[in-house]
């Protein structure tokens, strides 16, 4: 059953050095704050997964965090690279990064799969592409059927799940709308999880069409902090902060410019610091 912590609490109760974590938002709620915490509490050899890595991926592998990233794309969207992604890869820095590169087709797959506890996914796909070549976990199996041969890769299974949502009640209930990406399944497949949200509500009241409800005990920790998602958007509460992610183009051009950033920005403020944009847009 979902418990009410702080974030500093639920990151030091639910992730530890050497995990596997998937922290997912598609545009929509990117669960920020919770990342800038596992920076601050220095934890490091986590495999990360994501299906679009952008900023705060950016942010988590160039503190050193991570030796590994599972993923399907990675960028800083509509804008151009991830500079600290680059560099570790490209030149090691802080240390060399593993990665293993997937379709979007085959996360999304992998993260059903996981959340229905199957060992793999299976699916069309990977059909006159080369990242088989590249990746040894894309494997192709044939249905004892119809004969067909199917793309197959790993079920995501990560040890914590880690989204931000809109509101938690006080049973712990989760409730996403909006563009809700693979949050539900990253949930549904990790042993421990962390939701974000920006309040906590008596009822949910009406629901949008395509609203998700997490029950309770799909979740271990929850922690109310408003602006959770900043820069990116929180459907009814704020905007995607675009100029953000223009100007981190150039703050994580330059390993000085960046660690000075992270420094003043993440490592000696708290999640309090979102709170600002945690209010409801015009």
């Amino acid at each position: 059953m979902a418990r009410f912590m702080t974030l500093h609490d639920a990151v030091a109760a639910c992730i530890r050095d050497g995990d596997t974590v998937a922290m997912e938002g598609f545009t929509h709620l990117i669960p920020y704050a919770a990342g800038h915490e596992v920076i601050r509490q220095g934890r490091k050899g986590l495999t990360l997964y994501r299906m679009t890595p952008d900023l705060i991926y950016d942010q988590l592998i160039g503190m050193g965090c991570a030796d590994k990233l599972v993923f399907s794309w990675g960028g800083n969207p509509g804008v151009g690279s991830l500079h600290r992604l680059r560099d570790a890869v490209e030149n090691g820095w802080p240390h060399r990064l593993q990665i293993e590169e997937h379709s979007h087709a085959a996360m999304a797959n992998a993260y059903e799969a996981g959340a229905a506890n199957l060992p793999f996914a299976m699916f069309r796909g990977y059909l006159g592409v080369d990242l088989p070549k590249v990746n040894p976990n894309i494997k192709r199996v044939t249905c004892p059927f119809t004969g067909e041969e199917l793309a197959a890769v790993p079920a995501i299974r990560p040890d914590v799940g880690v989204i931000h949502a809109l509101r938690a009640d006080r049973d712990g209930n989760v409730l996403l709308e909006g563009i809700t990406g693979v949050q539900k399944e990253t949930v549904l497949a990790s042993k421990r999880s962390i939701v974000t949200v920006e309040e906590v509500v008596d009822d949910f009241g009406p629901l949008n069409r395509n609203a998700v409800v997490l029950p309770s005990w799909t979740v271990t920790a929850i922690a109310v902090v408003p602006g959770g998602a900043h820069p990116s958007y929180a459907q009814g509460y704020y905007k995607r902060d675009n100029a953000f992610y223009i100007a981190w183009d150039e703050i994580a051009r330059d390993r000085g410019s960046f660690l000075a950033w992270m420094k003043e920005n993440v490592l000696e403020k708290g999640p309090e610091a979102f709170a600002a944009h945690g209010r409801p847009s015009a």
